[in-house]
């Protein structure tokens, strides 16, 4: 068994942040229901991943089904569709609701309670569910009924505003770091209401600020701006109190290594890797405050090292002599990684529209329980007939109705209506 089988969830969460809180359930056993809109996949779509040689005929036919990132973000899912804000997509959803563990949703705080379906709703039909909210400031204050994607939160949380070097302005993190992030925090609240429930027999509403969730990566910065009135600055890669800390360039196009010595030990092992001891007896660099505040001059001679040799060659040799080093990979060269291949932490799982497709694995393991991606992603509307008629009950002229009002779809619109 995996750890959450037995446990349904609904998904009604949007973007990134509540989809991946909602697949990490899934991929540690929860059979997640997930609703789209029946218009919710249009057919032009920059993502649409190409059809693989072995896909089967009419694959290309079907490009609301190869969306690379819903693909990833809704793997182990089953999918429906329901039109929300219809009468009858209404009442399923909360016929849904009183039929699972949990609920989650990441949208406006004005939403679910405008389509008659708020917390207070939903607990009168299951007065043990769980009730996920991951709104972008939190259910309360000023700021509630806002809304704000990732960069927003990056900017608002203070940590735009440390990324980035000294000479430019404030960076947000690459990629969908903020709703990654919110995700799991988003799971792992999950995971601890349900065990609450276990011990109470009562269901509750949890509430994540993703802002709130994003602050607490920079904890450092605010105890030095609370404790101190100091302001962190940004500094690129540099380490207040290492050096050399930082990323220096190899040999090759666009190749780079990670190095940083915690230590005068790892300093003089440092040395005497790259064959240049007398630099152990020069004052500028004869401890750690020295070094960090000759960080340019230590930089330097590292880079001076480091530019006409290969990465991971070099990585390893410093890594041998005790000095914390490692290859910066691009993202195609993960799948070359002995590491993560020994691991097998890239998870390939075929979906008949595009073939093999890889998905990240949980970040951890269980010794007792082993747990993988169920299935794929579902194709548009797939489970509907599954869940409206397995769980619901719903007969032949209950589901023509609902597909004559367009409640239910199992295709997209046309891309001119």
């Amino acid at each position: 068994m995996r750890p959450l089988d037995g446990v349904r969830a609904l998904d009604l969460t949007v973007a990134v942040a509540g989809p991946v809180a909602a697949h990490l359930l899934s991929d540690l056993g929860a059979d997640v229901i997930r609703i789209d809109p029946p218009f919710a996949r249009p057919a032009a779509h920059l993502d649409i991943a190409p059809v693989a040689g072995d896909a089967p005929p009419g694959a290309a036919e079907r490009p609301y089904d190869r969306i690379v990132s819903y693909n990833d973000l809704h793997r182990g899912k089953r999918g429906i569709t329901l039109d929300l804000s219809q009468p009858g997509g209404r009442d399923a959803a909360l016929r849904l609701a009183a039929a699972c563990d949990v609920v989650l949703e990441n949208m406006s705080p004005r939403v679910l309670p405008s389509l008659g379906l708020g917390y207070e709703v939903l607990r009168a039909a299951n007065p043990a569910v769980i009730v996920v909210s991951m709104p972008a400031f939190g259910l309360s204050g000023p700021w509630r009924d806002r809304v704000s994607f990732g960069p927003g939160i990056d900017a608002m949380s203070g940590l735009a505003s440390l990324t980035g070097y000294p000479d430019r302005g404030p960076m947000n993190a690459a990629n969908y770091f903020c709703d990654y992030n919110a995700g799991a925090l988003a799971a792992l609240a999950t995971v601890t209401a349900l065990r609450q429930r276990d011990r109470t027999g009562a269901g509750q509403h949890v509430e994540l600020s993703m802002l709130e969730g994003e602050m607490q990566l920079i904890g450092d910065a605010l105890i030095d701006a609370a404790m101190n009135s100091h302001v962190p600055q940004r500094a690129g890669s540099a380490h207040p109190s290492m050096s050399p800390h930082g990323v220096y360039p190899c040999a090759g196009e666009d190749r780079w290594i990670a190095i940083a010595c915690e230590d005068d030990a790892q300093w003089r092992a440092l040395c005497a890797a790259i064959a240049a001891p007398a630099l152990t007896t020069d004052a500028r660099y004869a401890d750690v405050v020295s070094r960090v505040r000759n960080r340019e001059e230590v930089d330097a001679v590292v880079a001076a090292w480091t530019r006409d040799r290969d990465a991971s060659a070099a990585a390893e040799q410093l890594q041998a002599a005790g000095v914390g080093a490692a290859p910066v990979l691009d993202v195609a060269s993960l799948f070359e990684d002995p590491q993560l291949r020994h691991r097998a932490w890239i998870q390939w799982v075929r979906h008949e529209d595009i073939g093999p497709a890889p998905h990240t694995s949980a970040a951890f393991t269980l010794s007792a329980t082993a747990f993988r991606i169920a299935r794929r992603a579902p194709r548009f509307g797939e489970h509907n007939d599954d869940v409206l008629r397995g769980l619901l009950g719903y007969d032949d002229a209950q589901m023509d109705a609902l597909r004559a009002a367009r409640v239910i779809a199992e295709t997209p619109p046309p891309a001119n209506g």
